[in-house]
């Protein structure tokens, strides 16, 4: 797989799909602890008829080095597509990708042609004891930590089997990567700009999300101007609990029929 070389870094990143393809490159960004195979039902389909971008984000995955904020990460995206020569583009992001999809959105809006956000929000919103109960987990020991985020992740019935391997994938992270991106989603807040972000905005998101409560996206999709909600049956790990809904949803966004 190819590598890009960044200061203090190198991306591991799939380049895939027609060059001379239907439509703009798809560009998609994992969440929190996962790398880019959670889009391997999407990259299948889509490669078939354009080009599909995905990328283990720093520190994720066959990525190393370390990031502290939202903005970084979305920076080495941008230096990746740059790299590959990539103007125009859909980024579709789950989960912290969203987050990062966003920033892309509002910093380079003339790159956008459409967004797409999976379990993805605009700010992070806790009652009180939400958040104290949210402060207290960080100071459990890290594989505990990470498990319990990963488990609560998925929507109940969800194969056991699957999720420990997910666990197991999500505890290799190095504990700095997960603890400063852990932190820089709990202070991500554009709420107040996606009012901005005028392009057609795909959301996308489980019913039984207990990470990122969907009630928290429907907030903030009355803030976006041109959005196309889509609620499925399930929880917060969409790409992988219901692969071949999200990429009918995508499909159908991306060709203009949704």
């Amino acid at each position: 797989m190819p590598q890009l070389a960044l200061d203090g870094a190198a991306l591991t990143y799939d380049d895939e799909g027609p060059r001379d393809g239907d439509g703009v490159p798809l560009v998609f960004i994992h969440g929190w602890t996962a790398n880019r195979h959670r889009w391997d039902h999407q990259m299948a389909h889509f490669a078939t008829k354009r080009r599909v971008i995905r990328l283990d984000l720093r520190g994720h995955g066959e990525s190393d080095g370390s990031a502290r904020t939202i903005e970084e990460l979305a920076g080495d995206v941008i230096v990746l597509l740059d790299q590959l020569k990539v103007d125009r583009f859909i980024p579709v992001g789950h989960s912290m990708g969203g987050m990062i999809a966003q920033t892309l959105a509002l910093g380079h809006p003339e790159r956008i042609e459409r967004l797409v956000l999976v379990n993805s929000i605009s700010r992070m919103t806790y009652s009180r004891g939400r958040g104290l109960l949210m402060a207290a987990s960080t100071l459990a020991p890290f594989k505990l930590f990470v498990a319990a985020n990963i488990q609560r992740a998925f929507a109940p019935g969800h194969p056991r089997e699957e999720i420990r391997e997910y666990i197991r994938a999500s505890s290799a992270t190095p504990r700095e990567v997960v603890m400063t991106c852990y932190a820089a989603m709990r202070t991500f807040d554009v709420l107040d700009r996606v009012g901005e972000i005028r392009t057609p905005t795909l959301l996308v998101h489980g019913y039984h999300d207990i990470q990122l409560p969907v009630a928290q996206m429907l907030r903030m999709a009355k803030a976006y101007p041109d959005a196309l909600v889509r609620i499925v049956d399930a929880g917060h790990e969409l790409p992988v609990e219901k692969p071949a809904e999200l990429t009918a949803a995508l499909d159908s966004f991306v060709t203009g029929r949704a």
